[in-house]
């Protein structure tokens, strides 16, 4: 199974059951599939869980870091996602300073 498959599956894990999820959940779930996929992501950003007004998103998005490619995964409505894209310019996955 590749990387990517492994965040997919580790995020439906995750999804699979719940009305929504927290950051610090999808964080842990990105990191698992990283292990599962056998390796270590060089560095792990997610993207918000409330809105300015204390409210739950409607998605969150998560990106592992491998060399020049961000395994990016993202949890909406129970419905889970993964996909390998480039790394940003700047060497991050996600564009803003909410990581």
């Amino acid at each position: 199974m590749g990387v990517a498959e492994a965040v997919r599956s580790s995020l439906q894990a995750l999804a699979d059951g719940q009305d929504s999820v927290t950051r610090d959940q999808v964080r842990a779930a990105i990191e698992q599939g990283f292990a599962d996929g056998g390796t270590v992501p060089e560095r792990v950003e997610v993207s918000v869980d409330r809105t300015p007004t204390g409210l739950d998103v409607d998605a969150i998005q998560g990106a592992g870091l491998i060399g020049d490619r961000c395994v990016v995964g993202e949890v909406r409505e129970g419905a889970v996602s993964a996909v390998v894209l480039p790394v940003l310019a700047t060497g991050l996955c996600f564009v803003g300073d909410q990581r």
